[in-house]
């Protein structure tokens, strides 16, 4: 069930039963202006059941502000739920009227909150609120500017010289800043031993679960449990174990757990698949393609597999050694949990850049993986500068060519110059917000606390500038705005 309680008053009649008034440049307040809460409004309702019966739902408004505050003052989900609970601004942020004492929900929903708004519907809602700023500067620019940028179209119109200029101007606009970056995941550091130590000790467990429905029609299975983790622990112990007792240690992991499967599968017959609980039955599974992949590994003296599970509780997690890919606005374009080049990704984010804006960028700065030849020759088709030196051998400075040589290297400097701002952002989601270690557990919840944190930057940029009243000059230049896309890798 859902009812719609978009009922607020103005601000002005906000109640405290306490007596006093807030202040209407409070930050809280200047966000909810900003916020496009009507944008989160029609999905949220998509995602609930809307069966008409049970307890009404949380209002959009709530759930969706209630992630921003999180997100904001980066705090767990009971502290949101305290702080709401006395903080009457925080509480005008998400709709009320008037100020609650009791809190407003119970911390398990902050999870709720997280599966309902998708990482597409984060992303639908920071396109909306950067093109309703991009509205919001159109309709405040000066008149004089207005008419000095008409007189100059004119002037260039009537000049038969700037006829090139004018298509250039046209198709190609602004700078695009395109890098990726890695989102560690708050696992425990994989090695294979401890991966199997943990996954026999669950098999062990699963036994013991099955075994209690049956236990009066059956001899319980032997799991030799004590002899496991003592050969774990002895391992464990060593400081420097070699080659070969560390492929010791993995068979005799292996074997026990290909044990222990068996005796479940014998199990879960005699109990029925179906009796399992949802969450032991997705764990057995994982557990099956773990031992297959570390078996594999182990017969053919291999270190790395496809699609390695590192982690059992977050088996969509994947390893990568080392991974890196923002200004003042940013857009999340691709997040994947697989290890991948993001080099080819730049056609598309350029074609995007297009969309959002109707014109090329001028230039693309990016890292050397991006440079590829490929992208190099589709930059070059939309009269695009990619960014970086040509390739091939550098050319060989003569006295004829030296001006040009010159003016050529400060072009690749003031190109690296501008790529900064991109690890700058990287610094802030990463310090002042949670894409340093996705706490959340699940694969969907993990997207969407990533796309949080790239709305909440762009919120707090636009709240900065409407605090300083030079909301024109700092984001939105008219066509000289910096666009960063995320392409975001999860690592642990």
């Amino acid at each position: 069930m859902y009812r719609d309680y978009r009922d607020q008053q103005e601000f002005v009649d906000f109640y405290l039963p306490f007596g006093g008034k807030m202040r209407k440049d409070n930050r809280w307040v200047k966000l909810a202006e900003l916020v496009p809460w009507e944008e989160a409004e029609e999905p949220y309702k998509g995602s609930l059941a809307n069966t008409g019966m049970g307890q009404p739902a949380k209002d959009s408004r709530i759930a969706f502000g209630a992630l921003l505050i999180k997100e904001i003052l980066g705090l767990t989900d009971e502290e949101t739920v305290l702080q709401i609970q006395e903080n009457p601004y925080l509480q005008y942020f998400l709709g009320y009227h008037e100020y609650q004492e009791e809190p407003l929900f119970d911390p398990s929903m902050m999870t709720h909150f997280r599966k309902r708004f998708q990482m597409e519907m984060v992303g639908q809602i920071n396109e909306t609120m950067v093109k309703q700023a991009w509205t919001k500067k159109d309709r405040k620019k000066e008149p004089q500017e207005a008419h000095d940028d008409e007189s100059r179209d004119q002037e260039e119109s009537e000049d038969p010289g700037h006829e090139n200029d004018d298509i250039q101007e046209e198709n190609n606009k602004g700078k695009l800043l395109v890098d990726a970056t890695c989102s560690p995941a708050d696992i425990t550091y994989p090695t294979d031993t401890g991966l199997l130590n943990k996954a026999r000790e669950k098999t062990e467990k699963f036994i013991d679960e099955l075994y209690a429905k049956v236990k009066d029609i059956m001899k319980k299975p032997r799991t030799y449990r004590k002899k496991a983790r003592k050969q774990f622990l002895s391992f464990s112990k060593s400081r420097k174990p070699r080659k070969k007792k560390i492929r010791k240690t993995l068979r005799q992991q292996l074997n026990y757990i290909k044990r222990n499967l068996s005796h479940i599968i014998t199990l879960a017959e005699k109990v029925g698949v179906q009796n399992l609980p949802k969450k032991q039955y997705r764990e057995m599974l994982i557990i099956q393609e773990l031992y297959r992949q570390q078996r594999e590994m182990h017969e053919q003296h291999m270190h790395k597999t496809p699609d390695r599970i590192v982690s059992i509780s977050q088996p969509h997690v994947r390893p990568i050694k080392r991974g890196k890919a923002s200004v003042d606005t940013e857009f999340m374009d691709r997040l994947s949990w697989d290890n991948y080049g993001e080099g080819k990704d730049l056609p598309e984010q350029i074609e995007r850049y297009k969309e959002r804006t109707g014109v090329y960028p001028e230039s693309v700065h990016a890292d050397k993986i991006y440079r590829t030849r490929e992208n190099r020759k589709y930059c070059k088709e939309r009269n695009i500068r990619l960014s970086g030196p040509p390739l091939g051998r550098p050319r060989k400075i003569l006295s004829e060519n030296t001006p040009e040589a010159k003016a050529h290297k400060q072009q690749i400097r003031e190109d690296e110059n501008a790529r900064i701002p991109v690890e700058g952002k990287f610094g802030q989601c990463k310090r002042k917000y949670s894409m340093n270690r996705i706490m959340t557990k699940l694969k969907n919840t993990s997207e969407t606390t990533i796309a949080m944190t790239i709305l909440v930057v762009n919120l707090m940029k636009m709240l900065k500038d409407s605090f300083l009243s030079i909301f024109d000059a700092a984001i939105f230049k008219m066509l000289g705005h910096y666009f960063v896309f995320f392409n975001i890798k999860s690592s642990y």
